[in-house]
Protein backbone atom coordinates (compact mmCIF):
# COMPACT_ATOMS: atom_id res chain seq x y z
CA UNK A 1 0.00 0.00 0.00
CA UNK A 2 1.14 3.33 -0.68
CA UNK A 3 2.22 5.85 2.18
CA UNK A 4 -0.26 9.08 1.71
CA UNK A 5 1.83 12.40 1.54
CA UNK A 6 0.22 15.54 2.34
CA UNK A 7 2.38 18.68 0.40
CA UNK A 8 0.87 22.31 1.90
CA UNK A 9 2.35 24.88 0.05
CA UNK A 10 1.27 27.90 -2.53
CA UNK A 11 4.83 28.30 -4.01
CA UNK A 12 4.14 27.14 -7.65
CA UNK A 13 7.94 25.65 -7.97
CA UNK A 14 8.39 23.70 -4.42
CA UNK A 15 4.85 21.80 -5.75
CA UNK A 16 6.11 21.03 -9.09
CA UNK A 17 9.68 20.08 -7.29
CA UNK A 18 7.89 17.59 -4.66
CA UNK A 19 5.76 16.34 -7.34
CA UNK A 20 8.61 15.11 -9.36
CA UNK A 21 10.52 13.93 -6.78
CA UNK A 22 7.53 11.81 -5.05
CA UNK A 23 5.35 10.90 -7.82
CA UNK A 24 8.28 8.59 -9.54
CA UNK A 25 8.20 6.86 -5.77
CA UNK A 26 6.19 4.52 -4.41
CA UNK A 27 3.77 7.61 -2.33
CA UNK A 28 0.81 9.01 -3.20
CA UNK A 29 1.48 12.50 -3.36
CA UNK A 30 -2.06 15.46 -2.87
CA UNK A 31 -1.17 18.99 -2.92
CA UNK A 32 -3.03 21.60 -1.61
CA UNK A 33 -1.79 25.81 -1.01
CA UNK A 34 -3.43 26.68 1.80
CA UNK A 35 -4.45 25.84 5.51
CA UNK A 36 -8.42 25.52 4.68
CA UNK A 37 -7.82 22.85 1.74
CA UNK A 38 -5.18 21.19 4.18
CA UNK A 39 -8.18 21.50 6.67
CA UNK A 40 -10.25 19.40 4.52
CA UNK A 41 -7.73 17.00 3.09
CA UNK A 42 -7.03 15.82 6.32
CA UNK A 43 -10.75 15.01 7.83
CA UNK A 44 -11.40 12.84 4.20
CA UNK A 45 -7.67 11.30 4.57
CA UNK A 46 -4.97 10.04 7.07
CA UNK A 47 -1.95 10.94 5.29
CA UNK A 48 1.48 9.16 6.80
CA UNK A 49 3.06 12.51 6.30
CA UNK A 50 2.96 15.99 6.02
CA UNK A 51 5.04 18.64 4.21
CA UNK A 52 3.97 22.05 5.19
CA UNK A 53 5.49 25.08 4.25
CA UNK A 54 5.95 27.69 7.14
CA UNK A 55 4.52 30.55 5.73
CA UNK A 56 1.38 30.11 3.75
CA UNK A 57 -1.54 32.59 2.70
CA UNK A 58 -4.07 32.13 5.57
CA UNK A 59 -1.94 30.95 8.52
CA UNK A 60 1.26 29.43 9.26
CA UNK A 61 2.31 25.77 9.13
CA UNK A 62 3.62 25.82 12.64
CA UNK A 63 -0.14 26.49 13.97
CA UNK A 64 -0.91 24.03 11.44
CA UNK A 65 0.84 21.24 12.51
CA UNK A 66 0.03 22.36 16.84
CA UNK A 67 -3.58 21.74 15.67
CA UNK A 68 -2.76 18.60 14.16
CA UNK A 69 -1.28 17.08 17.32
CA UNK A 70 -3.93 18.09 19.43
CA UNK A 71 -5.67 15.23 17.76
CA UNK A 72 -2.84 13.17 15.90
CA UNK A 73 -0.73 13.24 18.49
CA UNK A 74 1.26 10.67 16.46
CA UNK A 75 1.53 12.95 13.16
CA UNK A 76 4.85 13.09 11.47
CA UNK A 77 5.43 16.04 9.40
CA UNK A 78 8.05 18.24 8.32
CA UNK A 79 8.53 21.58 7.94
CA UNK A 80 9.15 23.78 4.85
CA UNK A 81 11.11 27.11 6.37
CA UNK A 82 13.76 29.39 4.61
CA UNK A 83 17.15 30.35 6.18
CA UNK A 84 15.53 33.05 8.23
CA UNK A 85 12.62 31.38 9.91
CA UNK A 86 15.45 28.35 11.00
CA UNK A 87 15.28 29.41 14.85
CA UNK A 88 11.61 28.95 14.66
CA UNK A 89 11.95 25.72 12.60
CA UNK A 90 14.05 24.45 15.43
CA UNK A 91 11.74 25.38 18.29
CA UNK A 92 8.98 22.92 16.18
CA UNK A 93 11.22 19.95 16.11
CA UNK A 94 11.27 20.48 20.20
CA UNK A 95 7.83 20.61 19.94
CA UNK A 96 7.35 17.52 17.82
CA UNK A 97 8.00 17.77 14.47
CA UNK A 98 10.13 15.65 13.04
CA UNK A 99 12.43 17.64 10.53
CA UNK A 100 12.66 21.03 8.81
CA UNK A 101 14.03 21.68 5.57
CA UNK A 102 15.54 24.88 4.60
CA UNK A 103 14.89 26.56 1.24
CA UNK A 104 16.32 26.48 -1.29
CA UNK A 105 17.05 22.65 -1.81
CA UNK A 106 20.27 22.30 -2.50
CA UNK A 107 20.33 18.15 -2.24
CA UNK A 108 17.28 16.30 -3.47
CA UNK A 109 19.04 13.03 -2.42
CA UNK A 110 18.59 13.94 1.32
CA UNK A 111 15.41 15.41 1.42
CA UNK A 112 14.24 11.94 -0.65
CA UNK A 113 16.16 10.38 2.46
CA UNK A 114 14.76 12.76 5.42
CA UNK A 115 11.06 11.84 3.33
CA UNK A 116 12.18 8.49 4.15
CA UNK A 117 13.31 8.33 7.41
CA UNK A 118 9.50 10.12 8.70
CA UNK A 119 7.76 7.50 6.99
CA UNK A 120 9.86 4.56 8.43
CA UNK A 121 9.28 5.91 11.65
CA UNK A 122 5.38 6.41 10.99
CA UNK A 123 5.47 2.43 9.64
CA UNK A 124 7.22 2.06 13.19
CA UNK A 125 4.29 3.96 15.19
CA UNK A 126 1.32 2.19 13.04
CA UNK A 127 2.70 -1.23 13.61
CA UNK A 128 3.41 -0.95 17.35
CA UNK A 129 -0.60 0.71 17.95
CA UNK A 130 -1.90 -2.36 15.92
CA UNK A 131 0.26 -4.27 18.02
CA UNK A 132 -0.75 -2.88 21.02
CA UNK A 133 -4.28 -3.58 20.61
CA UNK A 134 -3.30 -7.70 19.71
CA UNK A 135 -1.31 -7.43 23.20
CA UNK A 136 -4.50 -5.84 24.93
CA UNK A 137 -7.08 -8.22 23.65
CA UNK A 138 -4.80 -11.22 24.20
CA UNK A 139 -2.30 -10.00 27.61
CA UNK A 140 0.34 -12.42 27.85
CA UNK A 141 1.04 -12.88 24.02
CA UNK A 142 4.70 -13.25 23.32
CA UNK A 143 5.80 -10.31 21.19
CA UNK A 144 8.60 -10.75 18.51
CA UNK A 145 9.39 -7.52 16.53
CA UNK A 146 10.77 -7.96 12.74
CA UNK A 147 11.50 -6.27 9.43
CA UNK A 148 14.85 -7.67 9.07
CA UNK A 149 15.19 -11.04 6.68
CA UNK A 150 17.44 -12.53 9.98
CA UNK A 151 14.60 -12.49 11.88
CA UNK A 152 12.04 -13.46 9.81
CA UNK A 153 14.12 -16.58 9.03
CA UNK A 154 14.42 -17.06 12.44
CA UNK A 155 10.24 -16.93 12.38
CA UNK A 156 9.98 -19.43 10.07
CA UNK A 157 12.07 -21.97 11.69
CA UNK A 158 9.88 -21.17 14.77
CA UNK A 159 6.79 -21.34 12.99
CA UNK A 160 7.66 -25.04 11.36
CA UNK A 161 8.85 -26.15 14.86
CA UNK A 162 6.60 -24.76 17.58
CA UNK A 163 3.55 -27.13 16.24
CA UNK A 164 5.68 -30.66 16.07
CA UNK A 165 6.34 -31.48 19.38
CA UNK A 166 10.04 -31.38 18.98
CA UNK A 167 13.06 -30.63 21.83
CA UNK A 168 14.21 -26.52 20.37
CA UNK A 169 17.17 -25.60 21.13
CA UNK A 170 17.80 -21.86 20.59
CA UNK A 171 21.30 -20.27 20.59
CA UNK A 172 22.43 -16.65 20.56
CA UNK A 173 24.16 -14.14 22.19
CA UNK A 174 22.50 -12.47 25.80
CA UNK A 175 20.32 -9.93 25.67
CA UNK A 176 18.85 -11.21 21.62
CA UNK A 177 15.45 -12.44 23.17
CA UNK A 178 15.82 -16.27 23.51
CA UNK A 179 12.96 -16.45 26.30
CA UNK A 180 11.03 -14.77 24.18
CA UNK A 181 11.38 -16.98 21.27
CA UNK A 182 11.01 -20.00 23.73
CA UNK A 183 7.60 -18.28 24.80
CA UNK A 184 6.41 -18.41 21.50
CA UNK A 185 7.10 -22.02 20.82
CA UNK A 186 5.02 -22.53 23.55
CA UNK A 187 2.37 -20.01 22.75
CA UNK A 188 2.23 -21.90 18.79
CA UNK A 189 2.41 -25.50 20.16
CA UNK A 190 -0.21 -27.76 20.89
CA UNK A 191 0.44 -27.73 24.72
CA UNK A 192 -0.20 -23.58 24.98
CA UNK A 193 -2.95 -24.16 27.45
CA UNK A 194 -0.66 -26.34 29.66
CA UNK A 195 2.12 -24.50 31.68
CA UNK A 196 5.27 -23.23 30.53
CA UNK A 197 8.38 -23.91 33.58
CA UNK A 198 11.40 -21.71 32.94
CA UNK A 199 14.47 -22.19 34.90
CA UNK A 200 18.04 -20.57 34.14
CA UNK A 201 20.20 -23.31 34.90
CA UNK A 202 23.40 -20.17 35.85
CA UNK A 203 21.24 -18.83 38.79
CA UNK A 204 21.30 -22.02 40.84
CA UNK A 205 23.63 -24.14 42.59
CA UNK A 206 23.69 -27.75 41.17
CA UNK A 207 21.87 -28.65 44.38
CA UNK A 208 18.73 -26.35 44.28
CA UNK A 209 19.06 -26.69 40.71
CA UNK A 210 18.60 -30.80 41.17
CA UNK A 211 15.98 -30.10 44.15
CA UNK A 212 13.67 -27.80 41.49
CA UNK A 213 14.00 -29.92 38.90
CA UNK A 214 13.43 -33.31 40.22
CA UNK A 215 11.18 -31.58 43.50
CA UNK A 216 11.55 -33.55 46.96
CA UNK A 217 10.08 -35.92 50.00
CA UNK A 218 9.80 -34.41 53.27
CA UNK A 219 13.19 -35.19 54.87
CA UNK A 220 15.20 -35.75 51.86
CA UNK A 221 17.45 -33.06 53.26
CA UNK A 222 17.54 -30.58 56.00
CA UNK A 223 15.42 -28.17 55.40
CA UNK A 224 13.60 -29.92 53.34
CA UNK A 225 10.14 -29.57 55.24
CA UNK A 226 7.30 -30.98 53.30
CA UNK A 227 6.68 -32.61 49.92
CA UNK A 228 7.90 -30.40 47.03
CA UNK A 229 6.93 -31.39 43.36
CA UNK A 230 9.38 -30.21 40.96
CA UNK A 231 9.55 -28.77 37.37
CA UNK A 232 9.83 -32.19 35.95
CA UNK A 233 6.94 -32.93 37.59
CA UNK A 234 4.92 -29.33 37.50
CA UNK A 235 5.57 -29.25 33.43
CA UNK A 236 3.78 -32.56 32.71
CA UNK A 237 1.67 -32.19 29.46
CA UNK A 238 3.42 -28.49 28.87
CA UNK A 239 6.99 -27.28 27.85
CA UNK A 240 10.39 -27.25 30.35
CA UNK A 241 12.37 -24.33 29.52
CA UNK A 242 15.76 -24.56 30.58
CA UNK A 243 18.05 -21.23 29.68
CA UNK A 244 21.75 -21.28 30.07
CA UNK A 245 21.81 -24.89 29.62
CA UNK A 246 25.82 -25.18 29.07
CA UNK A 247 25.97 -24.18 33.05
CA UNK A 248 24.36 -27.40 33.91
CA UNK A 249 26.77 -29.28 36.09
CA UNK A 250 28.24 -32.58 34.54
CA UNK A 251 26.35 -34.70 37.00
CA UNK A 252 23.01 -33.17 35.96
CA UNK A 253 23.77 -33.42 32.64
CA UNK A 254 23.30 -37.18 33.39
CA UNK A 255 20.55 -36.92 35.36
CA UNK A 256 18.48 -34.88 32.62
CA UNK A 257 19.62 -37.61 29.90
CA UNK A 258 18.36 -40.13 32.11
CA UNK A 259 14.84 -38.54 32.64
CA UNK A 260 14.82 -37.58 28.88
CA UNK A 261 15.26 -41.33 27.67
CA UNK A 262 13.46 -42.83 30.03
CA UNK A 263 10.44 -40.22 30.10
CA UNK A 264 10.45 -40.83 34.37
CA UNK A 265 11.93 -39.54 37.36
CA UNK A 266 12.05 -39.67 41.26
CA UNK A 267 11.91 -37.34 43.60
CA UNK A 268 14.64 -36.83 46.00
CA UNK A 269 14.73 -38.50 48.80
CA UNK A 270 12.32 -41.15 47.04
CA UNK A 271 12.72 -44.14 44.53
CA UNK A 272 9.42 -44.05 42.90
CA UNK A 273 9.42 -43.49 39.11
CA UNK A 274 6.75 -40.95 38.12
CA UNK A 275 5.96 -40.57 34.66
CA UNK A 276 6.04 -36.83 33.16
CA UNK A 277 5.30 -36.07 29.32
CA UNK A 278 7.16 -32.51 28.93
CA UNK A 279 8.77 -30.48 26.04
CA UNK A 280 12.04 -29.50 26.34
CA UNK A 281 13.17 -26.45 24.82
CA UNK A 282 16.99 -25.50 25.78
CA UNK A 283 18.93 -21.77 25.10
CA UNK A 284 22.29 -21.05 25.40
CA UNK A 285 24.53 -17.81 24.45
CA UNK A 286 27.35 -20.43 23.58
CA UNK A 287 27.49 -22.31 20.61
CA UNK A 288 26.41 -26.19 22.51
CA UNK A 289 28.50 -27.81 19.68
CA UNK A 290 31.47 -26.25 20.29
CA UNK A 291 31.09 -26.17 23.94
CA UNK A 292 30.68 -30.23 23.67
CA UNK A 293 33.93 -30.71 21.33
CA UNK A 294 35.66 -28.73 24.22
CA UNK A 295 34.49 -31.73 26.57
CA UNK A 296 32.63 -29.10 28.83
CA UNK A 297 29.09 -30.17 27.83
CA UNK A 298 28.11 -34.28 27.44
CA UNK A 299 28.12 -35.36 23.75
CA UNK A 300 25.08 -37.57 24.21
CA UNK A 301 23.13 -35.11 25.72
CA UNK A 302 23.81 -32.56 22.98
CA UNK A 303 22.85 -35.36 20.90
CA UNK A 304 19.63 -35.85 22.40
CA UNK A 305 18.55 -31.68 22.13
CA UNK A 306 20.41 -30.72 19.46
CA UNK A 307 17.03 -31.72 17.45
CA UNK A 308 15.84 -28.15 16.05
CA UNK A 309 18.40 -25.40 16.36
CA UNK A 310 17.29 -21.75 16.45
CA UNK A 311 19.90 -19.40 16.04
CA UNK A 312 19.11 -15.78 17.03
CA UNK A 313 21.19 -13.10 15.36
CA UNK A 314 22.58 -9.98 17.45
CA UNK A 315 21.25 -6.60 17.06
CA UNK A 316 24.05 -5.14 15.01
CA UNK A 317 23.22 -8.09 12.53
CA UNK A 318 19.27 -7.06 12.16
CA UNK A 319 19.53 -3.59 12.01
CA UNK A 320 16.16 -3.03 10.14
CA UNK A 321 14.27 -4.00 13.17
CA UNK A 322 16.03 -1.13 15.68
CA UNK A 323 13.87 1.64 15.03
CA UNK A 324 10.41 -0.63 15.38
CA UNK A 325 12.03 -2.08 19.01
CA UNK A 326 12.63 1.27 20.19
CA UNK A 327 9.00 2.89 19.33
CA UNK A 328 8.03 0.25 21.24
CA UNK A 329 9.96 0.17 23.91
CA UNK A 330 9.32 3.79 24.06
CA UNK A 331 5.24 3.55 24.17
CA UNK A 332 5.53 0.85 26.35
CA UNK A 333 7.47 2.54 28.83
CA UNK A 334 5.65 5.67 28.48
CA UNK A 335 2.73 4.06 29.26
CA UNK A 336 3.78 2.34 31.83
CA UNK A 337 5.31 5.19 33.71
CA UNK A 338 2.48 7.76 32.89
CA UNK A 339 4.80 9.76 30.65
CA UNK A 340 4.81 11.62 26.93
CA UNK A 341 8.83 11.15 26.29
CA UNK A 342 9.35 11.50 22.47
CA UNK A 343 9.28 11.90 19.30
CA UNK A 344 12.43 10.61 18.71
CA UNK A 345 14.78 13.13 16.09
CA UNK A 346 15.74 12.23 13.24
CA UNK A 347 19.79 12.71 14.90
CA UNK A 348 18.58 10.21 18.02
CA UNK A 349 16.93 7.49 15.02
CA UNK A 350 20.64 7.70 13.27
CA UNK A 351 22.09 6.89 16.14
CA UNK A 352 19.96 4.39 16.96
CA UNK A 353 20.97 2.44 13.65
CA UNK A 354 24.39 2.87 14.00
CA UNK A 355 25.32 2.60 17.63
CA UNK A 356 26.81 -1.19 18.61
CA UNK A 357 24.70 -2.57 20.58
CA UNK A 358 26.65 -4.99 22.41
CA UNK A 359 24.15 -5.83 24.87
CA UNK A 360 21.44 -6.29 22.04
CA UNK A 361 17.70 -5.91 22.51
CA UNK A 362 18.10 -5.97 25.96
CA UNK A 363 20.46 -2.74 25.93
CA UNK A 364 18.33 -0.84 23.61
CA UNK A 365 15.08 -2.10 25.91
CA UNK A 366 17.24 -0.81 29.07
CA UNK A 367 18.12 2.60 27.36
CA UNK A 368 14.49 3.64 26.30
CA UNK A 369 13.44 2.74 29.80
CA UNK A 370 16.02 5.26 30.92
CA UNK A 371 14.98 7.85 28.48
CA UNK A 372 11.47 8.25 29.48
CA UNK A 373 12.33 7.76 33.34
CA UNK A 374 14.94 10.79 33.48
CA UNK A 375 13.51 13.26 30.58
CA UNK A 376 9.88 15.25 31.79
CA UNK A 377 8.63 14.96 27.83
CA UNK A 378 9.20 16.06 24.07
CA UNK A 379 11.38 14.51 22.09
CA UNK A 380 14.14 12.43 22.25
CA UNK A 381 18.09 13.02 20.74
CA UNK A 382 20.92 10.88 20.96
CA UNK A 383 21.72 12.47 24.44
CA UNK A 384 18.45 11.80 26.17
CA UNK A 385 19.03 8.41 24.91
CA UNK A 386 22.72 8.27 26.23
CA UNK A 387 23.99 6.98 23.03
CA UNK A 388 27.90 7.16 22.69
CA UNK A 389 27.67 8.78 19.59
CA UNK A 390 31.04 8.17 18.79
CA UNK A 391 32.41 8.77 15.49
CA UNK A 392 29.13 10.33 14.74
CA UNK A 393 30.21 13.31 17.73
CA UNK A 394 29.70 17.00 17.20
CA UNK A 395 31.69 19.84 18.16
CA UNK A 396 32.90 20.57 21.43
CA UNK A 397 31.73 24.07 23.13
CA UNK A 398 35.29 25.21 23.19
CA UNK A 399 35.96 23.96 20.01
CA UNK A 400 36.86 26.74 17.39
CA UNK A 401 33.44 26.99 14.96
CA UNK A 402 33.98 26.54 11.44
CA UNK A 403 32.38 28.12 8.62
CA UNK A 404 29.12 26.09 8.07
CA UNK A 405 30.20 24.23 4.79
CA UNK A 406 33.17 23.14 6.39
CA UNK A 407 31.60 21.87 9.00
CA UNK A 408 29.03 19.87 7.34
CA UNK A 409 31.45 18.45 5.06
CA UNK A 410 33.72 17.44 8.33
CA UNK A 411 30.54 15.62 9.74
CA UNK A 412 29.71 14.12 5.94
CA UNK A 413 32.95 12.36 6.01
CA UNK A 414 32.75 11.18 9.93
CA UNK A 415 29.36 10.06 8.99
CA UNK A 416 29.88 8.36 5.86
CA UNK A 417 33.34 6.78 7.35
CA UNK A 418 31.39 5.72 10.10
CA UNK A 419 28.79 3.75 7.93
CA UNK A 420 31.51 2.37 5.59
CA UNK A 421 33.17 1.21 9.08
CA UNK A 422 29.75 -0.66 10.29
CA UNK A 423 29.48 -1.95 6.68
CA UNK A 424 32.91 -3.56 6.91
CA UNK A 425 33.89 -1.38 3.47
CA UNK A 426 30.71 -2.51 1.54
CA UNK A 427 29.20 0.14 -0.31
CA UNK A 428 26.13 -1.32 -0.85
CA UNK A 429 25.45 -2.34 2.95
CA UNK A 430 26.61 1.37 3.68
CA UNK A 431 23.96 2.98 1.27
CA UNK A 432 21.52 0.91 2.54
CA UNK A 433 22.22 2.10 5.87
CA UNK A 434 21.84 5.67 5.20
CA UNK A 435 18.81 5.43 3.19
CA UNK A 436 20.00 6.31 0.06
CA UNK A 437 20.53 4.56 -3.32
CA UNK A 438 24.44 3.06 -3.96
CA UNK A 439 25.26 5.50 -6.71
CA UNK A 440 24.15 8.30 -4.83
CA UNK A 441 26.33 7.19 -1.81
CA UNK A 442 29.47 6.71 -4.24
CA UNK A 443 29.02 10.38 -5.29
CA UNK A 444 29.05 11.66 -1.55
CA UNK A 445 32.27 9.28 -0.72
CA UNK A 446 33.92 10.44 -3.87
CA UNK A 447 33.24 14.32 -3.04
CA UNK A 448 34.58 13.90 0.47
CA UNK A 449 37.70 12.12 -1.01
CA UNK A 450 37.07 9.01 1.18
CA UNK A 451 38.63 6.18 -0.18
CA UNK A 452 37.10 2.69 0.27
CA UNK A 453 38.61 -0.90 0.35
CA UNK A 454 36.44 -1.94 -3.10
Amino acid sequence: MKAKILLVDDDPFTRKLFDGLLRKSTYELQTVVNVAQARKALRQTDFNLLILDQRLPDGNGLDLFAEIRTERPLQLAILITGFAEVRDAVRAVREGLFDYLTKPFENLDELDAVIGKALEMDRAYREIANLRETLESRPGTPVIISRSPAMERVLLELRLAAPLDTTVLIEGESGTGKEIVAKQVHALSGRSKRPLLELNCGALSESLLEATLFGYEKGAFTSAAKVTPGYFEEADGGTLFLDEITDMSAKLQVSLLRVLQERTFARLGSTVQRPSDFRLICATNKSLETEMKAGNFRADLFYRINVVVIRLPPLRQRREDILPLAVFFLDHFNRKFGKNAGPLTPEAVAALETADWSGNVRELKNAMERAVVVNAGGPLGPAALGIASGNLSGPTATAQPLPFREARDAFDRQYFDHLLQLASGNVSEAARLAGIARQNFYGHIERLGIVTKS
